[in-house]
């Protein structure tokens, strides 16, 4: 298969890049990795009138401490934070989650932005971005603006990034010391498009309960989501088996999930349900404040 005719242009910086989504933001779209757009292109499921190359810009591949945060630039190579020094010691979860995208090959290519803004409901990224209540920063026509993730996924395959907007950063809170942290993911064959995946974050008091848990859900919905009813059954508790068992039969009741040629509805919710106990259960042994 080929994508059909479109126009080719490589701005060299992100004042040209927003000048020409705003001429042309019903036609362009953006090309970084590749690794979403181009098959969407090859088998005509997507047919843009002009590809914005935005490889050659300057200055958006990077990964970079700032105070209680991590920033990463919106061009930075997946498999550059998998392989991050930085990312391994501040941002574990997602260092971890990254090595379930795709194979090497498709990680030396595809960036952390696209990944992002392609917004898979089943995707590694966006879980981890949900779980860890991350920003991105979006740069258009009327300048700069910082979006969460409840507000940055509306739907499948869909943000709230305008035509206009180029995702530029993303910033992630570090994790503080005790923190504990899980990734798990569900594929029929590693490198396929996850099932399911889970991330959760658990915070603890000195006394041994837990101040606050987060629980990220993809591949349930049609967005990657945070399971708040299970997160509140957690908060203040002191956690045992019995809690967390409560708290992934809650996660479960509230997975969205619909039936497709990889996993029944039911399903879906049947493993959201194990591998939240599952993932709760890895996280706080990462505590060290487990029964």
């Amino acid at each position: 298969m080929k994508p059909a005719a479109f126009e080719y242009i490589a701005p060299k910086t992100v004042e040209e890049v927003i000048d020409l989504l705003a001429a042309h933001e019903d036609e362009a779209k953006i090309l970084a990795g590749g690794q979403s757009l181009m098959p969407i292109m090859n088998f005509r499921l997507g047919r843009p009138g002009m590809l914005i190359d935005i490889n050659g810009l300057a200055g958006l591949d990077y990964i970079k401490q700032q105070d209680d945060y991590l920033l990463i630039g919106g061009l930075t190579r997946e498999r550059t934070v998998e392989q991050s020094s930085l990312v391994q010691d501040l941002c574990p979860l997602l260092s971890k989650a990254i090595t379930f995208v795709g194979h090497t090959a498709i990680r030396n290519r595809g960036t952390i932005g696209g990944s992002l803004v392609h917004a898979d409901p089943s995707g590694e990224i966006p879980t981890v971005f949900c779980a860890l209540n991350g920003l991105v920063k979006a740069v258009g026509p009327e300048g700069e603006r910082w979006i969460d993730p409840e507000e940055f996924f509306l739907t499948f395959l869909t943000t709230s990034l305008e035509p206009t907007e180029l995702l530029v950063e993303v910033k992630l809170p570090i994790l503080p010391a005790g923190a504990g942290w899980s990734f798990m993911e569900l594929s029929r064959r590693a490198g396929d498009f996850a099932i399911i995946g889970v991330a959760t974050v658990l915070f603890m008091n000195d006394d041994g309960t837990c101040r606050e848990a987060r629980i990220a859900l993809g591949g349930v919905a049609p967005t990657p989501f945070r399971a708040e009813e299970a997160e509140e059954a957690l908060a203040g508790q002191m956690l045992d088996e019995q809690l967390i068992a409560k708290a992934g039969e809650l996660a479960g009741e509230a997975a969205d999930a619909e039936d497709d040629y990889h996993a029944s509805a039911e399903y879906r919710q049947e493993m959201a349900r194990v591998m939240v106990i599952r993932s709760l259960g890895e996280a706080l042994a990462r505590t060290g404040k487990g029964n």
